[in-house]
């Protein structure tokens, strides 16, 4: 597997388990119907927190987050509803972004929650 890969994925347990020590529960890991993927979804205080995962190794070019384009939200936002479809739940949405930076087993998470809204299509 490319290194990438493996990062993303040591990425992604490391914020689920950030999620989990801080009250979340996880529904999903890597949620795919089709084309649409949504990274984690979870519930706290009966709000589903659908979230985006970015993970680098350094902040050299960019933070982590930046990668989290227009054309990226739509995606999530289109996958969130299908999703909210699917399982036919019915609450509140909330989208978050946590990055992820550093290596396996030394990572420096931030959590931005509210990091975006769905746009007007």
């Amino acid at each position: 597997m490319a290194h990438h890969n493996t990062l993303g994925e040591a990425g992604e347990k490391a914020a689920a388990e950030y999620l989990e020590r801080s009250g979340y529960h996880i529904l999903h890991r890597n949620w795919r119907k089709g084309h649409l993927e949504l990274d984690i979804v979870a519930l706290k205080d009966d709000e589903l927190i659908v979230v985006e995962v970015k993970t680098r190794t350094d902040t050299v070019y960019k933070l982590p987050q930046e990668a989290v384009t227009l054309q990226k939200i739509k995606r999530t936002v289109i996958a969130t509803d299908t999703y909210l479809k699917m399982f036919r739940i019915d609450a509140p949405v909330r989208f978050d972004i946590i990055s992820v930076v550093g290596s396996e087993g030394n990572f420096k998470i931030e959590h931005i929650q509210e990091a975006f809204y769905p746009p007007m299509f």
